[in-house]
């Protein structure tokens, strides 16, 4: 078998994966903020290392999979920089903010299982690690490579930048950052607009609040996945992944973060998926086309024409390489449904296939599927080329289904290269790509979405939001589901 290689981020180039302890694997993904509901954005990088993961371990790697979950801290550096993204939603939901943490935490594992992603080894909070940040932020500022400015604390970009090559991964030049970067509110106390905060000291109203040597605050974005993934990795670890909107400001800084501190940059290959646009258009409130996982699952959104299950959009995921773009259309998840459904259906035609004795052996035959599911590894080692490999399966459907429909009802497949097609098939649909027959999955998602649904109106009753109480009630009898409020106060939902 050919050796694995990787595209990494930093070198622009296809590298030999070769792990810092062999046989060992230590791969940090930037999780969810968890602020608000995942979108269909947020399945792309998630679906995509969770099979990167997959294939590691079927490699035989012993593989520490680290997921963050961003709770606390996620300004924005392009935005108000004293504004939490967490402590703002949780205003406006009227809720406590590790309410509404543990609210969009449980919402995102739950779409997760539905993606039938595996868990990670790990899974941080960054307020479970406040003390490792304000040690690493600490260190910073003893090696002078921070400074504290009225209680905020931030990183020193042109001090770096003296030995490091800041914009390495991203491709940005310091000397255009210094011009292009927006007078935004407080950059007055920083020594160079570009330099962002590690710590942010937490004005009257700001409700998630910490101690710290430099008074109640609360961390930047990008230090605490420089203090996670040390403590859980270490000072060097093998993949660093996440989705290419985070290659700057976060990935760029990480690196800086940790290079001071660690004398040694965080990880030897950063992988990046690309974006998913849809009809032609990057996803953004702006342009009003962000959907969420559970309008996905259940097609409540202008722009859908019908609701899209779990698989049917792991598949269209991973029919495209993960590096390339990716555009969402009803057009295109109707043809990955359907194509999805084709190939496993294939697939069960494949299983119940045995080698007949009494039939002729064609050698065009058995080169035919011996070479297409020996690529299958070829692709997968060639930075998980996961299109190429879903395209040689379906290159393969149609001499399964010539042996089901009698046209090739003279010839048998010998039992070695059966057996072969048979676990190759298995291994790469079920274990690699994470593919499962629809049906297994139809009564857990709806039954998913029902409680998803019934918690959401109860919480709108609990607000006195009658009209949308209302609403769920009345469309989802519309479709015949019928939903009873008992006398215990538990909602039980009926087919008509």
């Amino acid at each position: 078998m050919s050796s694995l290689k990787v595209h990494n981020s930093y070198s622009r180039q296809k590298e030999v994966f070769t792990p810092v302890v062999p046989g060992h694997v230590g791969m940090y993904v930037c999780g969810p903020t968890v602020s608000g509901e995942s979108h269909l954005g947020h399945a792309r990088p998630f679906i995509t290392f969770d099979v990167v993961y997959r294939y590691l371990l079927f490699l035989g790697y012993k593989v520490r999979y680290v997921r963050n979950i961003t709770d606390a801290g996620h300004f924005e550096e392009e935005g108000r920089e004293a504004e939490d993204k967490i402590s703002k939603k949780a205003v406006i939901e009227k809720l406590e903010p590790m309410e509404m943490v543990q609210k969009y935490t449980n919402l995102f594992h739950w779409a997760m299982r539905k993606f039938n992603n595996l868990d990670p080894n790990i899974e941080p909070t960054a307020t479970g690690h406040i003390i490792e940040q304000i040690e690493m932020i600490r260190k910073l500022i003893s090696l002078g490579y921070a400074y504290e400015v009225n209680g905020s604390v931030y990183f020193d970009i042109k001090k770096y930048a003296e030995k490091y090559p800041y914009g390495k991964l991203s491709g940005r030049k310091l000397d255009d950052l210094l011009e292009t970067t927006r007078h935004l509110e407080n950059q007055e106390e920083k020594r160079n607009w570009q330099d962002f905060a590690l710590w942010k000291a937490a004005p009257e109203e700001h409700i998630m609040r910490w101690a710290s040597p430099w008074g109640e605050g609360f961390p930047g974005w990008h230090i605490e996945c420089s203090a996670m993934s040390t403590k859980y990795l270490g000072k060097e670890f093998d993949i660093h992944g996440g989705g290419m909107d985070l290659l700057f400001p976060h990935h760029e800084s990480e690196i800086a973060q940790s290079t001071i501190c660690n004398n040694h940059m965080p990880a030897r290959y950063w992988l990046h998926n690309n974006m998913i646009t849809i009809n032609g258009k990057k996803m953004g409130k702006s342009y009003n086309n962000v959907i969420r996982l559970t309008e996905l699952f259940t097609g409540d959104h202008p722009l859908l024409e019908q609701a899209y299950s779990p698989m049917t959009i792991r598949f269209f995921i991973l029919q495209t390489h993960y590096r390339s773009t990716l555009d969402f259309s009803n057009e295109a998840l109707k043809a990955a449904e359907k194509g999805l459904n084709r190939l496993w259906e294939a697939y069960k035609e494949l299983m119940k296939l045995n080698p007949d004795p009494n039939k002729e052996i064609s050698p065009e035959l058995e080169d035919h599927f011996s070479t297409y599911c020996r690529q299958f590894d070829e692709f997968m080692n060639d930075d998980f080329n996961t299109a190429k490999v879903l395209a040689n399966m379906f290159s393969l459907v149609n001499s399964i289904n010539s042996f089901k429909s009698g046209a090739l009802e003279k010839f048998s497949l010998s039992a070695e290269t059966l057996s072969y097609a048979k676990n190759q098939f298995k291994n790469y649909l079920e274990n690699i790509l994470g593919l499962k027959e629809e049906t297994e999955a139809d009564q857990q998602m709806l039954t998913g979405v029902m409680e998803l649904l019934i918690e959401i109106r109860k919480e709108a009753r609990k607000k006195k939001d009658y009209a949308t109480s209302d609403k769920i009630r009345n469309e989802l009898q519309q479709i015949g589901i019928l939903l009873k409020d008992e006398k215990d106060g538990r909602v039980s939902f009926s087919f008509e």
